[in-house]
């Protein structure tokens, strides 16, 4: 808005506006507020408790109302600034219709209004709730023999430094080396060094990686030039926090130990510091060898068990549900092919998204942004589309 000086007597009339009763999209009237009004008043009850030094005595606990503040606040910063534009319009109209020279500004506040309350209605448009956790990422070798193992480790080294440029931690829970020098599995723990808007968290980006990448390239073994196709299975678990998301009996564990082997089943380790653990209920089953203690072994083993866990327990719950809260995009089916990358051409093509692009060489260097957002933007347009809003 250009400051005139009008306005002081425009700030007045604002400050003396109703409040307006709905929000405008789109040409229609969505009631919103109270579903508004209830955010604001929890927004502004977690930042009471959150100000509260007991709270914090229960990390988990503090954790959960962080990750819950940081989701509100993009809701009351869209709200507020959607308020204000709505005031000015308001004003301005009220105006305008006792003195023609602020005729002239109404149309550009309107479309300022219009525009806040759209961004209101995204933000208004049910999100992940899990979008700020750390993820547990798991790769696996495929089809494919050694070829598959090398592009498992071209794959752990692609996500390590994305997650570096993101400024993320990287820490490698357990690992299998191949022979060549490959990964035949390997499961790792990305954390965001600090709390921050869910948007920006770790699971917000890394959740649409889960599936198979298959790879087109001459392998390394290959004498005679010709290209081969292979692939390697990612899975990607939002972390559960240590107390508090998934409850685990221990009479439901049954846990062995072994010895840890190396490339080729070479000993490496003398002691049985390898763990196996088994989740007798549902099936699932952790295997950690990476620590050299048995019990560094095991916690890292339940730390795997409870993101597995936690996963398990909200696909059940998406599947139950009439509006599935997952990734429009991530599929449950884990075997899906979700994208190539073709090294003969430098190309890398997201089989989801329809996202194609040739700077492979790139992507595999930690540059995987374009990729990433390519799936954010279709996730938000498939929500945006279920909510009934959004512009065409």
């Amino acid at each position: 808005m250009v400051v005139s000086a009008r306005a002081p007597a425009l700030l007045l009339c604002r400050a003396a506006a109703g409040r307006p009763t709905s929000v405008p999209v789109g040409g229609t009237q969505v009631e919103q507020l109270d579903a508004v009004e209830a955010m604001l008043a929890e927004h502004a009850q977690i930042e009471r408790d959150l100000a509260d030094p007991a709270v914090h005595a229960d990390a988990a606990r503090a954790r959960r109302l962080g990750r819950r503040y940081a989701e509100l606040g993009r809701v009351v910063q869209a709200y507020r600034q959607w308020r204000a534009a709505a005031d000015d319009a308001q004003a301005a109209a009220e105006l305008a219709a006792e003195d023609a020279s602020f005729a002239t500004e109404v149309p550009a506040l309107q479309a300022a209004a219009d525009e806040a309350a759209e961004r209101l209605h995204r933000v208004l448009v049910p999100r992940d709730p899990d979008d700020g956790r750390d993820v547990i990422l798991e790769i696996k070798a495929g089809e494919g023999g050694e070829e598959s193992a090398l592009f498992a480790g071209d794959l752990l080294r692609m996500y390590t430094r994305y997650a570096e440029r993101q400024g993320w931690s990287v820490q490698v829970l357990d690992a299998t080396e191949s022979d060549l020098g490959g990964v035949k599995d390997a499961q790792v723990a990305v954390k965001a060094r600090a709390a921050g808007p869910p948007e920006d968290g770790v699971w917000a980006h890394l959740k649409y990686e889960g599936g198979v990448h298959r790879v087109q390239r001459v392998p390394v073994t290959e004498s005679q030039g010709r290209i081969h196709t292979s692939a390697a299975g990612v899975m990607v678990f939002p972390e559960a926090d240590d107390d508090g998301d998934v409850d685990i009996d221990q009479n439901d564990l049954r846990i062995d130990v072994y010895r840890s082997s190396g490339p080729g089943g070479q000993s490496v380790n003398t002691t049985d510091s390898a763990v196996r653990i088994t989740h007798v209920p549902t099936g699932i089953v952790v295997s950690m060898q990476n620590e050299k203690s048995q019990l560094q072994n095991r916690e890292q083993a339940m730390r795997v068990l409870r993101a597995r866990l936690l996963a398990a327990r909200q696909e059940e719950a998406a599947a139950a549900a009439s509006e599935a809260r997952r990734s429009q995009v991530r599929t449950v089916d884990r075997s899906e092919r979700i994208r190539t990358y073709n090294f003969p051409e430098n190309r890398i093509a997201d089989h989801r998204t329809g996202y194609k692009a040739y700077n492979l060489d790139q992507v595999l260097d930690g540059d995987l942004g374009p990729v990433i957002a390519s799936a954010v933007e279709a996730d938000d347009a498939a929500r945006l589309a279920a909510a009934g809003g959004g512009v065409a």
